[in-house]
């Protein structure tokens, strides 16, 4: 493990896919809890810490979804969603309502160990790909704080994201006015090989615009037709 006894919470009603899932992250030296439904969810979070939780889509009562909506506006806990084989819709859902990363099932437990050591590297900040001396940057008065992983707007109030968001943002930002295709952008944000669902840096995309854009019908982000995206403000150590 790349972080030390991580605080990881699975949600999931299959028993036999929960108690397979909790033994091996345990045997990694994670610490585990589970949950089987949105209520379970809702009591341990009420008196817990955590580092990250395993939500899946397809859940009894109150589905996956909709907790993973409700999680994000909650709260910038990591969320990976498990997803049955094939349903691109559910992971493109799944994604715009805030989740970090998706898994397919049936799945080895080794990817999901990869999937959630790169999402906590992400949220910990530990990979530094700036190659720049400030841990602090700005562009049109906003502020992004590299070591803290926060984002102030002009007002000086900090705006919520996600990891893969902040990544996102952040490898704006040390490329300013530079096309980037999304399968740079893709193997910038993800921390792993690039997936044939490549589409979804698109979905984090327009997430991340909905949060800069002030200015109706203007955006910090410009798409290059069939290339990628441009940065477009000035960006300078703040």
């Amino acid at each position: 493990m790349l972080t030390s006894s991580p605080r990881i919470l699975i949600v999931e009603d299959d028993q036999q896919t929960k108690d397979l899932i909790a033994r091996y992250l345990r045997d990694q030296s994670c610490l585990v809890a589970t949950a089987s439904n949105g209520r379970e969810m809702a009591r341990y979070l009420a008196g817990h810490s955590l580092d990250l939780v395993i939500l899946d889509l397809m859940l009894p009562g109150e589905d996956g979804l909709s907790l993973c909506h409700r999680l994000r506006n909650d709260s910038a806990i990591p969320i990976i969603i498990l997803t049955a084989k094939g349903e691109d819709l559910d992971r493109i859902l799944g994604l715009e309502m805030g989740a970090d990363d998706y898994l397919s099932k049936p799945f080895n437990p080794r990817e999901l160990l990869a999937r959630i050591n790169a999402v906590l590297r992400r949220q910990a900040g530990l990979l530094d790909r700036s190659g720049r001396n400030s841990a602090r940057l700005r562009f049109q008065h906003w502020i992004i704080d590299l070591r803290l992983r926060e984002l102030r707007d002009p007002e000086g109030a900090q705006v919520p994201l996600t990891s893969a968001e902040f990544d996102l943002l952040q490898a704006f930002c040390e490329r300013p006015g530079r096309i980037l295709t999304r399968d740079g952008l893709l193997s910038m944000t993800r921390s792993r090989p690039v997936s044939p669902f490549g589409r979804s840096i698109d979905v984090l995309v327009s997430r991340l615009r909905r949060k800069l854009d002030m200015i109706e019908g203007s955006s910090v982000i410009r798409t290059v037709r069939t290339g990628g995206y441009i940065f477009t403000p000035d960006v300078e150590d703040a």
